[in-house]
């Protein structure tokens, strides 16, 4: 039986691809959902204001050293790196991203401010208190347990440090799902379950984090979730064709179009929703 760590590597090395077509990845260097507003121009330009909003939400801080759990390709610790001269250790489970994020560092100059590891976020061998900000975007929902990722991000981060997050959530924990969409995308994305907000945040407040906020985003990332819904309507028949011609594909290549539809259905259904969540590390409470 595959460990949880397993999993999400094979997800993402499997489906890199994917997002390399449809969500452009070599050139966003993205791989999350963009947040949309007013003033928001297209799909790129979303995926680009989840980064600064993040920022923003952090405090805006600049020449700090930050943890990214989950770094993706290293959209966001380039972009840290470049726009606020901070130091970024960016760990992901997927040899895949870490190679094209190490190309993409390489070709900015920034390999003396991103430093990238194959590495589990809720285990890691950095020293207690060693960074001012742990940056999670769209990744502690892999974890199978969320308490692990808050109780080491409590270790690393010195007093006063900040995590920033956004993540999904769900509505309710007991949610009528008659067909079971949240169990299907979550298959499908190799999530072995969703939190609910309420949850995560007794659990952040038990570990000793204080000044913790939530800014729900749910409006904000609707169009993304249609653009995915949009690109799995679009891949289903071409996918199925594939998979019907090559047995052989891996398990989430093979069913990777379906989570756009699953989310969107979810999402509709109001089952689902997405946060901004800040939370502070105690300035007085001792180490767990």
């Amino acid at each position: 039986m595959k460990s949880q760590n397993q999993i999400i590597a094979n997800y993402y090395n499997q489906t890199q691809n994917h997002y390399q077509k449809w969500w452009r990845l070599e050139d966003n260097l993205s791989l999350h959902y963009g947040i949309w507003d007013t003033t928001t121009k297209d799909f790129n330009a979303a995926l680009a204001n989840t980064n600064t909003l993040m920022h923003q939400y952090a405090g805006s801080p600049k020449a700090v050293k930050v943890l990214d759990a989950g770094c993706g390709v290293g959209g966001a610790a380039i972009y840290l790196a470049q726009n606020h001269q901070c130091t970024i250790d960016g760990l992901s489970l997927s040899e895949k991203q870490l190679s094209l994020g190490q190309q993409k560092v390489i070709e900015a100059q920034l390999d003396e401010q991103v430093f990238f590891h194959l590495m589990d976020f809720t285990q890691t061998t950095f020293e207690s208190a060693s960074y001012d900000l742990i940056w999670a975007c769209e990744s502690v929902c892999h974890t199978s347990h969320k308490n692990d990722f808050i109780k080491e991000a409590y270790r690393l981060l010195k007093p006063g440090g900040k995590v920033v997050m956004t993540d999904f959530f769900l509505a309710s924990e007991k949610l009528a799902d008659p067909h079971k969409w949240i169990q299907n995308w979550a298959q499908t994305w190799g999530v072995p379950h969703f939190s609910t907000l309420n949850k995560f945040t007794t659990q952040l407040e038990e570990a000793g984090f204080d000044a913790i906020q939530s800014t729900n985003y749910t409006e904000g990332i609707r169009k993304s979730a249609k653009k995915m819904h949009q690109a799995a309507l679009l891949g289903a028949l071409p996918s199925e064709l594939y998979n019907l011609f090559n047995p052989q594909v891996s398990t989430f290549a093979k069913t990777h179009y379906k989570s756009g539809l699953y989310q969107y259905k979810a999402l509709q259904a109001k089952l689902w929703g997405y946060e901004m969540v800040v939370a502070t590390k105690s300035l007085t409470k001792t180490e767990i």
